[in-house]
């Protein structure tokens, strides 16, 4: 399903219950939600936040809110209503929210689960942002007759009852004060909270994929923007790997989808693989890819919301105003390193520093240090 956030999110917002301007559907959601949220302030993540309504009550019970909407305009509208509270608003997608490793004591979703393509997957992705004993609040519901949307309180029930370690469903479509008006169709609010002490899991890391993409002596960079982590600074394009994509595939539709190249296997060539951690985050795995100009076309900005330009730079002298991840694995590449290290400390910024702490490691092979082979980039000259 293609959904138009704008459209969709503007559409809520002229239901009183989305909007929360009548006095007495906003004390009425507020009253629910004292009864759905721990009673001492903890660390709240709001998906598919819209204009914040829910954000704002949250944050006036003392939480502190993390929210998070796909749709620009809403963001705006949502920081605004935010302003001065303990709130920060991002820039993102609900199903893989740009919380870079944290964890909550509350996942908050209103309207927002019927809409994602894999109910069961998203469920257990949300339930891995949470801490140990947290809370998914979930409000749900099926509308329409002829051709109806949503999903069954049944279903979402169903879902949850592995993942949870209690369940309290309430139905809300008798509950005229939390519409504005009366309503025929089902709508309920599910609240499951997880054991409080989950069983040792097995050690996992996110694994991404970046491109170099190679113009004689020259490289491509892209500048993030409105995605919650770098925003301004140059990157490669790159991207997550997704659930049962192997490495390659996957760069290879990250480049398509980033910068509109039609990349065949035998175009990339894997380069480096660094083991990563950002400041106060968990650990990664990035696999570094090369390619050359005009294999899959022209690159051009396929993402003009994530990313502001592209802009072509000596290999050799790259900007200093980028991901210090980024960086690294740069100059990492240009010396013929295959595996490195690159292991940031709390405190250490995002944004690459002259003259600050040296985190890279290379890793040697047995035997000495490796040396650039006839693939790699060494020296002046990466052409």
């Amino acid at each position: 399903m293609t959904i138009d956030w704008d459209t969709e999110a503007a559409t809520f917002d002229d239901e009183p219950d989305h909007g929360l301007r009548d006095a007495a559907v906003r004390d009425a959601w507020a009253g629910r939600l004292r009864d759905w949220l721990p009673a001492a302030p903890g660390d709240v993540l709001d998906l598919g936040c819209g204009t914040g309504s829910l954000s704002l009550l949250a944050a006036e019970r003392g939480h502190r809110v993390t929210a998070v909407d796909l749709s620009p305009n809403m963001v705006e509208r949502a920081r605004e209503k935010l302003a001065g509270h303990a709130a920060e608003v991002l820039i993102g997608d609900a199903d893989a929210p740009p919380v870079e490793g944290r964890r909550f004591d509350v996942v908050l979703a209103r309207h927002v689960l019927w809409m994602l393509p894999d109910l069961e997957a998203t469920l257990r992705r949300w339930c891995g942002l949470l801490r140990p004993g947290g809370r998914l609040i979930l409000v749900e519901g099926v509308w329409g007759t002829t051709n109806p949307s949503g999903i069954p309180a049944s279903r979402l029930i169903a879902a949850l009852t592995p993942l949870a370690a209690r369940l309290h469903s309430e139905r809300l479509s008798g509950d005229e004060l939390l519409w504005g008006k009366r309503v025929e169709d089902e709508r309920y609010a599910v609240v499951a909270v997880l054991p409080e002490a989950q069983a040792p899991v097995r050690h996992k890391e996110v694994v991404d994929v970046h491109l170099i993409l190679r113009r004689g002596d020259e490289i491509l960079l892209a500048r993030r923007a409105n995605t919650g982590y770098g925003d301004g600074l140059f990157n490669l394009p790159s991207g997550h790997v997704e659930p049962g994509e192997d490495v390659r595939t996957a760069v290879i539709r990250e480049a398509r989808e980033e910068i509109g190249l039609d990349l065949a296997p035998e175009d990339v060539s894997a380069e480096l693989v660094l083991q990563h951690r950002g400041p106060g985050g968990k650990a990664r795995i990035g696999w570094f890819f090369e390619a050359r100009y005009g294999a899959g076309g022209a690159p051009f900005n396929a993402e003009p919301d994530k990313c502001s330009e592209l802009t072509w730079h000596k290999a050799a002298t790259p900007p200093d105003d980028m991901v210090a991840y980024c960086r690294a694995a740069l100059e990492a590449w240009r010396a013929g390193e295959r595996f490195a290290l690159h292991w940031q400390e709390e405190g250490d910024a995002v944004r690459f520093e002259r003259g600050g702490a040296d985190r890279a490691v290379a890793l040697a092979r047995a035997g000495g240090v490796h040396e650039a082979g006839a693939g790699a980039v060494g020296g002046s000259d990466p052409a």
